[in-house]
């Protein structure tokens, strides 16, 4: 590998410089001017409206077209962010990676970043979806700034989507209704309808529809994944990008059926005690959001949380599934994991003996070969051996998942494994936890902090051209860059990223990968419904 200055030197700014279009420009609703960005370069679009506000009789329904607007909106500030709870940081999410704006139902907002000159430019597109659990996130986050990865050449869209309860709630009354037989997923649809935004409009910001890539990380991939499974995003992208979120053992929708989602519903709304659909919607959503549980079994309560759900239209079937069937929109895929990801910490704490109950309890019958090939003899060895497994069986599950796909795909994929700790305070406390690997990936560094070196420069410039390169052609190799090899040109290797790229073997050795196959086909992991920690 290069020297990191060379890096820099090779992967730095790819567009010439001169000032990019800020507009006006039409959209559908009317005509927004943006502004600058930090450099002259990149023009900036903020809180352009994609869809009607949600509010009212649209609360719980598809999204409908953008409310038109008159003369020239301004697009300089973020618009409102979907309802959540503002958190100024949850350690090891320090400020740069949380939601700070104003959260309101009337939230569905995007912003575009572009290097071009004029419209007809036809540059690539990268459409960002924010993580958080489908409950928290904003496309107004710090680190999800996209000046950074347009200076490579790219058009960069990031977007809001509904969360939480206001975003995937279901009820019987609102299948009825629907017309489409299905409730919930509204933040899947918000998704959809940000995408076919970007088909009707982008090229007018330089932007090529018939070159995006959606990308997200966490719950962001997750919803990547659904748009691979949804036959209402069909021809909409052409590309995936999805950090920390395939894995053969769990799906990114999971496999919720509709109906039992619906009982929760049903459950909700007498909580709050509504007696119709329509008075939930007259509540505010303060009252929405407020707390409340359902009766569990054992006579103890849980909180209602609502999710993506299997309902036959946004999502036919799990996205297992779909791929199982050949039913997938067929795009080039990047994913990966991070290093401080499945269990694994730089400082793990665990003794001996937890360790081996730990394994007794996980792996059943292979328990005896697990502790064979990760031995616990004491307490230093089991924190060794919890790291290891860890790495091991999260890059063994991406790995399954990759191959389960290659059986109906005629795409290629690509998969990597995130390494490099993030500096700070906590560098040696968290490493490389998960969403670390995101102000490398969209290059902007400078939204946070933290005392980033030329080194961390470097690996944003590798980073940040990978992906650029991948949304260009399909392909993440160019020029500078340590070769990645496609799953299907490598078997049983990942692609390390941050301090030292280049291919690794999935796991330690044929054995252990071995192991955790024969894991993840157990009837065990496949009832689990959930990744092994």
């Amino acid at each position: 590998m290069k020297t990191t200055r060379s890096l820099i030197a090779i992967l730095g700014a790819a567009i010439p410089l001169g000032a990019a279009m800020t507009g006006p420009v039409r959209v559908e609703g009317g005509q927004v001017a943006g502004f600058p960005g930090r450099e002259a370069s990149i023009a900036v679009f903020k809180g352009i409206p994609f869809a009607a506000p949600p509010v009212g009789k649209l609360r719980w329904r598809a999204p409908e077209p953008a409310v038109p607007w008159q003369g020239v909106r301004k697009a300089a500030e973020f618009g409102t962010s979907c309802i959540q709870n503002i958190v100024t940081e949850r350690k090891p999410w320090t400020y740069e990676f949380m939601t700070h704006n104003a959260v309101g139902e009337d939230c569905l907002y995007l912003n575009v970043w572009t290097p071009a000159k004029s419209a007809g430019e036809r540059l690539p597109v990268f459409f960002w979806i924010h993580g958080g659990g489908n409950t928290e996130g904003s496309a107004a986050v710090p680190v999800y700034d996209g000046e950074g990865l347009a200076k490579k050449g790219l058009v960069v869209v990031t977007i809001n989507y509904r969360l939480g309860v206001l975003g995937f709630f279901t009820h019987p009354e609102l299948t009825r209704e629907s017309g489409v037989h299905a409730s919930g997923n509204y933040g899947l649809l918000d998704q959809i309808a940000a995408l076919h935004w970007v088909h009707e409009n982008i090229a007018a910001f330089g932007g090529d529809p018939g070159r995006v890539t959606v990308a997200g990380q966490s719950a962001g991939a997750g919803a990547a994944h659904n748009l691979t499974a949804s036959p209402l995003a069909k021809d909409l992208f052409q590309r995936a990008i999805e950090e920390s979120g395939s894995s053969v053992a769990s799906g990114p929708a999971g496999s919720r059926a509709l109906a039992d989602q619906e009982q929760d519903g049903v459950k909700f709304a007498a909580a709050k005690g509504a007696v119709s659909l329509a008075a939930l919607r007259a509540m505010s959503w303060e009252e929405i959001v407020a707390p409340v549980s359902a009766a569990a079994p054992g006579g103890t309560a849980a909180p209602f949380r609502f999710g993506v759900v299997v309902d036959g239209y946004s999502l036919p079937a799990s996205v297992a599934e779909i791929f199982a069937q050949g039913r997938q929109n067929d795009v080039p895929e990047l994913t990966g994991c991070n290093r401080g990801e499945g269990g694994a910490t730089p400082h793990p704490e665990i003794a001996a003996d937890a360790f081996r109950n730990q394994a007794r309890e996980r792996y059943g019958d292979l328990a005896d070969e697990f502790l064979r090939l990760y031995p616990a003899s004491g307490d230093e060895q089991a924190r060794t051996a919890q790291n290891e497994s860890s790495w091991d069986q999260e890059r063994v599950a991406m790995y399954l998942w990759a191959m389960n796909r290659a059986r109906t795909a005629r795409t290629k994929a690509y998969t990597y494994f995130w390494d490099h700790a993030l500096p700070g305070p906590d560098m040696e406390k968290y490493g490389a936890f998960h969403t670390s690997e995101v102000p490398y990936v969209l290059n902007s560094l400078g939204m946070s902090g933290r005392p980033f070196a030329e080194a961390d420069r470097g690996i944003a410039a590798m980073m940040s051209s990978y992906w650029a390169n991948f949304a260009a052609t399909g392909d993440p190799n160019g020029k500078g860059l340590p070769y990645w090899p496609a799953v299907s040109e490598k078997l049983g290797s990942t692609l390390e990223l941050g301090d030292k790229p280049g291919s690794i073997p999935v796991a330690g050795s044929p054995t252990k990968q071995k192991l955790f196959e024969r894991y993840f086909a157990s009837a065990a992991a496949q009832g689990s419904g959930a990744r092994p920690r």
